[in-house]
């Protein structure tokens, strides 16, 4: 892990006993870093923060890019994010066969509990669509590869 995420995450978090509180805006500052290098998790993390709104403006449009570079290096939780964001059209056209094509991809990648929610939020997608586009978003599923990770 990069110096810049693990003072991104530090800041996200706070860190009790140091006297490090949570800043969003600090933590912005080093993810963004971490995030111009390729990490994914730390793109991923970004892409909440301008979902959310907290360190820097709200900004769907910006959560949904860094999230999609994440989940084209293989991050799971930036993979169901995008999902969501396809499926709810915030930030990119409401999809639902790239929405369920991500959510298959994270279920697929995700462990324990994770992969249990990624299956839930797969199957609320898929419940909203025709055979014909289940069909398409599990053809782009299979044939999906990630880029190196970071």
């Amino acid at each position: 892990m990069g110096c810049e995420l693990f003072l991104g995450q530090i800041y996200l978090e706070g860190t009790k006993g140091t006297g490090i509180s949570q800043d969003y805006a600090e933590a912005a500052k080093w993810l963004r870093k971490a995030a111009e290098q390729d990490n994914a998790k730390a793109q991923s993390s970004l892409g909440e923060l301008y979902a959310k709104g907290n360190g820097v403006p709200q900004d769907y449009t910006e959560a949904a890019k860094w999230y999609r570079k994440a989940a084209e290096q293989g991050n799971p939780d930036a993979e169901i994010k995008l999902a969501l964001a396809y499926e709810e059209g915030r930030g990119v056209p409401q999809d639902y066969v790239q929405a369920l094509m991500w959510a298959n991809v994270a279920t697929a990648a995700s462990k324990g509990d994770g992969q249990e929610t990624d299956a839930k939020i797969r199957d609320s997608i898929a419940a909203k669509m025709t055979p014909k586009q289940i069909a398409e978003a599990q053809r782009l599923a299979r044939e999906w590869k990630p880029a190196t990770t970071k």
